[in-house]
């Protein structure tokens, strides 16, 4: 049976108590996710929850909902300019490895169609924003929740050591679509609820089409099988699956 709100609400408090902290930390990326579990730990933190948004070449238009997210729910929301530190850090990064001999060279973006090239560079951003919520929330002794789902871990859809560099996953066991439906209850913002889902990795970036299927797809062969979509979606989910098994687990260790 899935949890609803206000039990989601009750583990968190109940997460901080058993850690010792004071209150909560999440970062705003403008969307559903994020919205979904600022409102939960206001509800389990009240007056003890800080929203932290940190635009890097973004969308300004994620930021302007970030904002509203944390208007909306009561929450005093601060802003990080990670920019300066990324291209400062990717213009280094870039003349280091550009040292390596030629055969160990790296493949560089060098246009907006270049996936995998381009998520090195992209991989950046997320790892920073974990960097900067440790920060914000080892100063007033907090815990950084994470807004990850069932649907993202499932196949790894998530930078390791960037947007899973956190200390709880309050939606973790939750679909997708099961945020949506939180949102609602807890009576989020229309315009988050309607956006569409997206990492913030790059301008115009969704969830959806860097994946290759929509969220309802893969909801349905979470919860029904592989045989209720096509062998070919089956497959292709089943090779993230286990290609992304790294991304769950600890590091290993030497037998």
């Amino acid at each position: 049976m899935r949890m609803n709100a206000k039990q989601i609400a009750a583990w968190m408090a109940e997460r901080v108590a058993a850690a010792g902290s004071r209150g909560i930390v999440v970062g705003l990326s403008g969307g559903i996710d994020s919205a979904v579990v600022l409102a939960l730990a206001s509800i389990a933190a009240p007056g003890r929850v800080v929203g932290v948004m940190m635009p890097c070449h973004s969308d300004p238009q994620d930021e302007a909902d970030g904002r509203l997210t944390a208007d909306h729910f009561g929450v005093p929301a601060i802003r990080i300019d990670l920019a300066p530190a990324y291209d400062h850090l990717i213009a280094d990064l870039g003349a280091a490895v550009g040292q390596l001999p030629p055969d160990q060279r790296p493949t560089v973006a060098t246009d907006e169609t270049d996936l995998k090239a381009r998520l090195p560079l992209a991989n950046v951003k997320p790892r920073l924003r974990m960097t900067s919520l440790y920060f914000v929330a080892n100063a007033l002794n907090y815990l950084v929740a994470g807004t990850g789902n069932r649907s993202e871990l499932a196949i790894g859809y998530f930078t390791k050591y960037g947007g899973a560099g956190v200390d709880r996953l309050p939606r973790g066991r939750l679909l997708q679509s099961a945020g949506r439906t939180i949102a609602h209850e807890l009576g989020g913002p229309a315009p988050i609820i309607d956006k569409a889902p997206s990492a913030g990795l790059w301008l115009g970036q969704t969830d959806e089409e860097e994946m290759g299927f929509t969220y309802a797809d893969l909801e349905t062969y979470l919860t029904k099988g592989p045989s209720a979509v096509s062998v070919e979606l089956a497959g292709r989910i089943e090779r993230l699956e286990r290609t992304s098994d790294h991304k769950r687990s600890p590091a290993p260790l030497p037998d």
